[in-house]
């Protein structure tokens, strides 16, 4: 049995996803971000982020290193290519380099507060888009050239972690689905019942189960 302390919709997302995959018997704990964290809470998560995953009485945390756990830990359900196989580097690398090169930047984007400013301006707020667009921009190349996953023709929890980003971009000036590739690659995945169920039961609104809204 897991317990993953989530926000609808954050960076416990593909986590969520994830979790469906593998067909594990879980349990939620909503986090509401928006009031201060329980000392309950704080004494398993010190940041007071989402996600954490309790696994035998132990807290876990960081999406990516929770998503490397789970495959690791269930390696019937293919979240990720088996060590030592064709692939296994390549999903290692983009399930690090996602959690910087998105993960980093849209931390700033939402959370202004960690450089300093009360909110952003015009100003502040352009470097931080240029950043995510790039990135969208090497990951759309990257997929014109090897899709439509990160791995391929093969599925991984990596897509999972690019979607959930993804997502956090649909109310920026150029959404990542602007990028026909990534458009691709999110229709692709979204429609997996494990995505579906996560979004469900977090009843989120777009990007479900009948495509990206």
């Amino acid at each position: 049995m897991y317990t993953l302390y989530y926000s609808p919709g954050a960076a416990s997302l593909a986590v969520h996803a994830a979790i469906h995959e593998t067909g594990a018997d879980h349990q939620l704990v909503n986090v509401d971000l928006d009031v201060p964290r329980t000392d309950d809470y704080l004494r398993l998560n010190p940041q007071g982020t989402v996600p954490t995953l309790l696994i035998d009485g132990l807290a876990h945390r960081e999406s990516a290193a929770l998503l490397m756990l789970l495959a690791e830990r269930h390696p019937e359900a293919n979240l990720a290519p088996a060590p030592g196989a064709p692939g296994r580097a390549e999903w290692l690398q983009w399930t690090v380099a996602l959690a910087t090169s998105l993960g980093g930047p849209f931390r700033l984007w939402f959370y202004p507060q960690d450089v300093g400013l009360a909110a952003h301006d015009e100003a502040s707020r352009m470097p931080v888009r240029r950043a995510l667009e790039a990135g969208f921009e090497r990951i759309a190349s990257h997929l014109a050239a090897h899709g439509p996953y990160l791995l391929g023709e093969r599925f991984s929890s990596a897509d999972y972690q690019l979607c959930m980003y993804m997502r956090w971009s649909r109310a920026m000036p150029k959404p990542a689905t602007e990028w026909p590739e990534l458009d691709r690659l999110a229709r692709l995945a979204t429609a997996r019942p494990a995505w579906r169920g996560a979004v469900s039961m977090e009843s989120l609104q777009g990007w479900h189960l009948d495509g990206i809204q």
